[in-house]
């Protein structure tokens, strides 16, 4: 069996690992009825017994004592962590997994690279080894974080080149989430060029995930509650508004709906290493299959069901319209229509009492309407995991490594060179240490050569679909 370590890194980041922790520990204890450590547990947490200081080895096979995620976490305001350290989350971490500081990164990527980068490294290390000695098998490191802050982008990178050099073996996985156009951080377009040139250089496949896009798949499942169709009622103590469960949440604070969506793509996404499955999917067989060039390592995703954990008492979709949802925009993690860009491979990730039979007919009922590239039109790679999320039959993650992302890109490179022209806030990251001005012409200059490689693609888009010629057979 194999482990994975998360870090979360920054406010963002650690949000939607409480949420993520939160929703693990609840779709274990649905399949676990009996209490005991088993190896889908392993994959994400440790049982140690916490009498002997818990820092001893798993406890095997046994009852649990005393879960402790496989995380780490980290924020240069301490506010979120210690937020979660008081909540009923507290017995899942520890102290050794925390990095915190008060003064905060001030919405400044070189603050967060440069400066803390530098300072809080051999912590930072020390404590990534430390997780690493805990697992028999280290299979992936899940990076969370968002990219218009400062933390998240600028630490949140510099972690990720610090993998790359302690774990070069061992795959990065990174979930980012991107500001909206109405973000109300000034010098988020600086922030996310800066990191998105580390991303591009460090990250073994990158989920990116927009603000905007998380709001309007809220707003909807809001309506859908409010205006009682389908009979639609949110249950009690439901997690799908926020993590206290109250409907009226939704309104004040629309942040942990939007984190428990990406909660739950994380989720599905892990679902094949932590349970059993007809057709399970390694992580590392998502990047070996969708990544066919080094930088090319965008997934976009979508998910069906949206909300998690059966918040909302809809009938469940029927199953080859979950896989027509799955292609479709309402159902995007970014503002994309991967319909009408080009595929350069696509993943389906299903969960439930679902045959292999169902998913190559739903394949290829949809594959005359999705444009693959010439030579990888057969680009699919399917995984079945036998438990669905809790309380759905069935659910479906499609990752899509697709063109589509590139006008997050451009607009993100748009907003970028309406402050740099101006050379406006660049003071305030020229006075950090090891901050020059060069480090924004790099940026910007790998976010323009990201986006030429997917022109090219595009260009070859509509070309003649040549069928494989089949060896003829004498009789």
């Amino acid at each position: 069996m194999t482990q994975s370590v998360v870090v979360q890194v920054g406010q963002c980041g650690n949000q939607v690992g409480c949420r993520f922790w939160d929703l693990a520990l609840r779709e274990h204890a649905a399949v676990n009825k009996k209490g005991i450590y088993d190896e889908a547990l392993s994959s994400f947490f440790r049982n140690v017994d916490t009498r002997s200081g818990g820092d001893g080895p798993d406890i095997y096979k046994g009852k649990i004592c005393s879960l402790k995620a496989r995380a780490l976490l980290i924020d240069m305001e301490e506010g979120v962590v210690n937020e979660i350290l008081q909540g009923p989350l507290r017995d899942v971490f520890d102290s050794k997994q925390l990095i915190t500081d008060v003064s905060g990164s001030g919405n400044n990527w070189a603050v967060g690279h440069k400066l803390y980068g530098c300072q809080y490294r051999e912590n930072i290390v020390e404590k990534l080894r430390k997780m690493a000695e805990h697992c028999d098998c280290l299979q992936c490191f899940f990076i969370i974080h968002s990219m218009g802050g400062g933390t998240g982008s600028g630490l949140g990178t510099f972690v990720l080149n610090l993998l790359e050099d302690e774990f070069p073996e061992v795959y990065r996985f990174v979930t980012s989430v991107y500001p909206s156009g109405e973000d109300d951080v000034i010098t988020s377009p600086y922030n996310s060029v800066l990191a998105m040139k580390e991303l591009n250089e460090h990250a073994d496949c990158v989920l990116p995930i927009e603000n905007e896009s998380l709001f309007d798949i809220v707003n909807k499942i809001n309506q859908m509650m409010n205006s009682g169709k389908l009979g639609s009622t949110v249950k009690q103590n439901s997690l799908v508004t926020s993590s206290k469960g109250s409907a009226k949440t939704l309104q004040e604070k629309p942040f942990d709906a939007m984190n428990n969506i990406v909660a739950n793509l994380l989720l599905n996404l892990t679902s094949s290493a932590r349970f059993e499955g007809s057709l399970n999917m390694d992580l590392n067989e998502i990047s070996m299959n969708l990544v066919p060039f080094p930088r090319l390592h965008y997934l976009v995703s979508s998910l069906t069901p949206l909300y998690t954990l059966a918040d909302i008492n809809v009938p469940s979709r029927r199953l080859d319209q979950m896989f027509s949802d799955a292609f479709s925009r309402d159902h995007q993690l970014i503002q994309a229509d991967p319909k009408h860009s080009l595929y350069l491979a696509c993943a389906l990730l299903v969960r439930g009492n679902v045959q292999v039979s169902d998913l190559r007919r739903n394949i290829e009922r949809l594959k005359p309407s999705l444009h693959f590239v010439s030579w990888n039109q057969e680009g699919w790679k399917t995984g079945l995991c036998s438990v669905p999320p809790v309380g759905h039959s069935h659910s479906l993650l499609a990752l899509a490594n697709n063109t589509c992302v590139k006008p997050t890109f451009i607009e993100l490179k748009d907003r970028f060179m309406k402050l740099y022209k101006k050379k406006a806030h660049l003071h305030h990251y020229l006075q950090i240490d090891g901050m020059e001005q060069s480090c924004f012409s790099e940026a910007v200059s790998s976010l323009s050569d990201l986006i030429e490689e997917y022109n090219e693609l595009d260009a070859t888009k509509g070309g003649p679909r040549t069928d494989p010629s089949r060896l003829k057979i004498a009789i």
